[in-house]
């Protein structure tokens, strides 16, 4: 019996698949003979070298990532990724996200939206052993969660000096923790947008489709102090001049190529419990997606197409959009595949293989058993805690209880402070309350309150907030709909906090400035607030926790997979990464194949003239004519226009760039198929495919469509 068991562990922790994996840096040497044989032509070695070439080209924008692409500070990155610049420079009578924008000299380059960073990763350290030394087996809950908030706290302002931006990332569930530095350069502009008939082309319809014929591309440009240090925004700044930059490659692309692709990938749960999936896939995303796709229909409702207060929401209704159908395509794969089965057959099999150790027993079962009741815990309150999410699109709401927490924190020694609410956030967090002017809408903002206040008066008294309830007047009658309209139209008419000026001079006063003021949105953020803290301590105390059981159950997952030959990456959570794999198309169902390219015939079959099908008059005409130049790929006769590859990649890669052998730049990778989506819990070789726009789509439509020459010179093209 007990052979059985044990070939059951075994036959689920087998080798890790080819192209599996988000690698740190300094994991790629161990890497060196697989990604030469698959045809990487630098040294791997300089990959684990944050401050060589190509990995200090790689930059993030706190959320997505980009890359210098010449010595004068040019950045491209996502269309998707500098859309709330474009739109924070949109009016309705301006609209650069209809028409696009191209700076043909530097002076005509615009500020990217308030708070816009550029990122450049310089040093990362591991301080697992001095986070671990402080920490007591007997601090648990809340109180291990402030230490180590204390520690991570210590170790940021050792690190920050002027002009960089420190932070401790945990690792593994909290088994590891790293210290990375990073240069934070604050004067970013926008340099070209194409039109959104190119960068947004396909729409909601094709996100996360393939074929695919989007141009999600943009550019923006890095600018310093004339000492060549961070600085904030000045006309008597100069470009910076990155220590390196990637050339961009116009030469031949074909299937089974190598392609690596360097940047933050945001979240991945590969580690995750079966029963964490289980929770997840039928009850959280369900009701997710169901809420974003609420808002979207509120929003849309509330805003005419092509008006002022539909422009400050596109941002907003892209992100909507985006994960509303990401959870679908997450839920269908979960509920036609076998991702439940095969991850209760791994817990099953991690379960036999702790006990049939004495020893592993001693170290990983009680840890198992913790993880399991404090997640059981965790659901308790899920609906309320989701609800609660979705009232924070109500912003000035949110607004005006960030400002009060603020005048709370500052009342303390900035170490003792909340993370957030610190002087080293104080730039971010009025940055925050400017961009709020370019996004938000009372009407708006006024129907999504009182949509998800409905939500929320249906749930259980006992799941409700007194405060809540008592500044709505919720209850337990009936809601009265029309006078929860009547009473959010008089507060929106009657706060101050939709103005900018109102809300960043809220930013110096005192918590009894707050106690005595007549603003009602004031006044609801000093009701919420002990409620507030309230919540945010039990999360503490629950993180505490979980900080004790999570690292251990996690070293027993990593100890699993090493005895059964599975190569162990972490999941993703921001920091940088690096991903391999090739060329290469796949068959989402029976009788149906893709291949890898998609060409400019695709967008003359899509193109319709109407949104989301509505590709420029200038781009339509001159792919009628057919001009391709160097860029035309010889085996499909036409211009590529974008590609798939099996790098394994999530949300924040995208605008990472996709790079050949030698380095060079051939594509941007901005989304995946949704029949691969579900990866961010459970990779799957078969439909792992990432998209990337081509580079000589690009270029082509650059050069010969927007007249961006200009950018053209300035980057490095290779054609040989």
């Amino acid at each position: 019996m007990k052979k059985t068991l044990l070939a059951l562990a075994l036959s689920v922790a087998t080798f890790a698949h080819a192209d599996e994996g988000m690698w740190q840096p300094h994991q790629l040497p161990e890497l060196e003979q697989l990604l030469k044989e698959k045809g990487l032509e630098i040294d791997a070695k300089s990959i684990a070298q944050l401050t060589a070439f190509p990995m200090n080209a790689v930059i993030s924008l706190g959320g997505c990532t980009a890359s210098f692409v010449s010595n004068q500070g040019l950045v491209v990155t996502n269309h998707h990724c500098a859309y709330g610049s474009i739109q924070h420079n949109s009016t309705a009578e301006n609209n650069l996200l209809a028409k696009g924008f191209l700076a043909k000299d530097l002076d005509e380059e615009l500020p990217a939206a308030p708070g816009s960073k550029i990122f450049v990763t310089e040093q990362v350290t591991n301080i697992t052993a001095q986070i671990n030394q402080e920490l007591s087996p007997t601090l648990k809950g809340k109180e291990r969660f402030d230490k180590i908030d204390e520690l991570r706290k210590d170790h940021i302002a050792a690190c920050e000096t002027p002009g960089y931006r420190c932070d401790v990332y945990s690792f593994h569930g909290g088994l590891e923790y790293y210290l990375i530095k990073q240069m934070e350069i604050r004067d970013v502009r926008l340099v070209h947008a194409p039109a959104s008939g190119i960068g947004k082309f396909g729409g909601d319809i094709d996100n996360w489709m393939w074929p695919r014929h989007t141009g999600d591309y943009s550019f923006y440009r890095a600018y310093v102090g004339k000492d060549g240090q961070p600085a904030d925004f000045s006309a008597d700044n100069v470009p910076f001049t990155p220590p390196s930059y990637l050339k961009v490659s116009a030469k031949p692309l074909k299937e089974n190529d190598f392609v690596m692709v360097i940047g933050y990938p945001g979240r991945t749960n590969r580690y995750n419990t079966a029963a964490e999936v289980e929770n997840q896939f039928t009850q959280v995303l369900p009701l997710s997606k169901a809420y974003r796709e609420e808002a979207i229909a509120v929003i849309k409702q509330h805003s005419a197409e092509g008006s002022e207060a539909r422009i400050k929401y596109e941002s907003i209704l892209a992100s909507l959009a985006n994960y509303a159908k990401n959870f679908e395509g997450m839920i269908t794969s979960y509920q036609k595949g076998d991702t439940q089965q095969r991850k209760d057959q791994f817990d099953r099999a991690l379960n036999i293989w702790i006990k049939s150790s004495p020893a592993r027993q001693a170290k990983y079962a009680a840890a198992v058993r913790n993880l399991q009741q404090l997640l059981l815990e965790e659901r308790e309150n899920q609906q309320r805690d989701l609800i609660l999410g979705y009232l924070s699109y109500g912003q000035l709401f949110n607004t005006a209880k960030r400002l009060y927490r603020l005048a709370h924190e500052q009342q303390k020694p900035d170490a003792e402070r909340e993370i957030g609410f610190q002087e080293r956030d104080l730039e971010r967090f009025a940055a925050s309350m400017k961009r709020l002017s370019r996004s938000f809408d009372a009407k708006v903002e006024q129907e999504l309150m009182l949509h998800f206040l409905q939500h929320y008066a249906k749930l259980p008294a006992d799941q409700r907030l007194k405060s809540l309830d008592g500044y709505f007047g919720i209850g337990a009658a009936q809601l009265d709909i029309a006078a929860l309209r009547t009473k959010l139209e008089g507060l929106y008419q009657a706060t101050k906090l939709s103005d900018e000026v109102e809300r960043l001079a809220w930013m110096g006063k005192s918590v009894e400035d707050f106690k005595e003021s007549t603003d009602p949105l004031i006044q609801y953020a000093v009701a919420m607030y002990d409620t507030d803290i309230a919540l945010e301590n039990a999360e503490k105390e629950h993180k505490g926790k979980l900080a004790v059981a999570r690292p251990v159950v996690m070293e027993a997952i990593i100890a699993f997979n090493k005895a059964n030959g599975k190569a162990v990456y972490a999941d993703a959570n921001s920091t940088l990464r690096v991903t391999y794999g090739s060329i290469k198309g796949y068959q989402p169902k029976d009788a149906v194949s893709y291949q890898p390219f998609t060409t400019a015939a695709g967008i003359l079959q899509k193109q319709t003239g109407v949104d989301p099908f509505d590709a420029p008059p200038a781009q339509i005409e001159a792919l009628k004519e057919g001009d391709f130049g160097i860029y035309k790929d010889a085996v499909y006769n036409n211009l590529p226009v974008n590609f798939l590859s099996t790098v394994d990649t999530t949300g924040g890669n995208s605008g990472s760039p996709t790079l050949n052998g030698k380095a060079e730049l051939v594509g941007l990778l901005f989304d995946g198929v949704i029949e691969g989506i579900i990866g961010n819990w459970d990779y799957d070789p078969a439909t792992n495919r990432s998209i990337h726009v081509d580079s000589r789509y690009m270029l082509w439509q650059m050069e010969k469509v927007d007249g961006a020459t200009n950018l053209i010179k300035e980057m490095e093209i290779v054609k040989e």
